[in-house]
């Protein structure tokens, strides 16, 4: 399924009564990759945050096919379309790598386990399905976040810092992925440290230069 345009129009964030940005309007057309750049402090958690609909906008607004993502019938669709992948990890360190996913997974469309072993060995787990996560390194609970990026089928793909903890080998494995999915129509939005210029067709927001 290829996503709609995406549009901010006037977003605004504060946090703590100052303005990290303002007056941020854009819009992202099927098939581009967005990388969101600036310095510590400029908002790019926020953003990501505001755009995956877990932090009202202080002011402006979002809109997805036309449609407003933070009310009514358009906030729900938004979710169901979008596949946010936060800074930490959020995966439950009791669980094993295979539950963390089933569970995950099925808070939008359970799915079979022989997908789940897939996923895993797309991100060099196999054989660490059945280990509880906290027995797992950073990397490796990283790598368990990023193997839903194999198994849910959203069209718009929101990323912070998806190459934190992540070995050069994993890091080209998922480059590839993330190019593959935008150049297949999907949408990707993403913050890194990671540089991205080698890759095509990258755009790049500067939270630093929005006024």
């Amino acid at each position: 399924m290829k996503p709609l345009p995406v549009e901010l129009d006037s977003l605004a964030c504060e946090r703590d009564q100052r303005e990290l940005f303002a007056s941020l309007s854009l819009r992202l057309e099927p098939g581009e990759l967005l990388q969101v750049a600036g310095p510590n402090g400029s908002g790019k958690t926020s953003l990501l945050r505001i755009m995956a609909g877990l932090l009202p906008p202080s002011a402006g607004d979002m809109r997805y096919g036309g449609e407003s993502v933070f009310r009514g019938a358009g906030r729900e669709s938004w979710r169901q379309q979008r596949l946010y992948i936060g800074h930490a990890p959020a995966v439950k360190g009791a669980l094993s790598a295979e539950e963390n996913l089933a569970w995950l997974c099925a808070l939008s469309r359970p799915v079979e386990n022989d997908r789940i072993w897939h996923a895993l060995e797309q991100v060099g787990l196999r054989g660490f399905e059945d280990i509880p996560c906290h027995n797992l390194s950073a990397g490796q609970q990283r790598r368990v976040a990023l193997a839903r990026l194999y198994l849910e089928q959203h069209p718009v793909w929101i990323l912070d810092e998806p190459f934190t903890a992540i070995d050069k080998t994993g890091v080209a494995a998922l480059e590839s992925h993330i190019l593959q999915h935008a150049q297949q129509g999907g949408l990707v939005i993403m913050t890194t440290h990671h540089g991205l210029e080698h890759l095509p067709g990258v755009r790049c927001l500067d939270l630093g230069q929005v006024n």
